[in-house]
């Protein structure tokens, strides 16, 4: 059995902050949609789990390991388990994020 979700109907933007629902979950991965408020920030942190990001609206940038890759619209980045990493939104910017084993 399937799921599907309208994501572009799901992006909501709080006042400040960042805000993330569950899109699927299951044992072994799960997806969510994360909604960061302009001038908002996740400091470093990392994932026991592999990890795609995939930016869907916005603009802001993402450090991996000390590297920084701008989030812009249709950008995809690979984070392996564990990888150091942070985010910052220059503007409302929203993205999904599936991890996995």
């Amino acid at each position: 059995m399937s799921d599907t979700k309208n994501v572009s109907g799901m992006v909501e933007y709080p006042k400040e902050g960042i805000l993330s629902m569950d899109l699927f979950r299951s044992k072994s991965s799960n997806t969510s949609l994360f909604c960061m408020a302009a001038g908002s920030e996740m400091e470093d942190h990392t994932s026991t789990k592999e990890g795609i990001v995939h930016i869907i609206e916005g603009k802001g940038t993402f450090v991996l390991e000390g590297k920084e890759i701008p989030m812009l619209p249709g950008t995809v980045i690979r984070m392996e388990k564990n990888a150091v990493h942070r985010l910052s939104a220059e503007e409302n910017t929203c993205f999904m994020l599936h991890l996995h084993k």
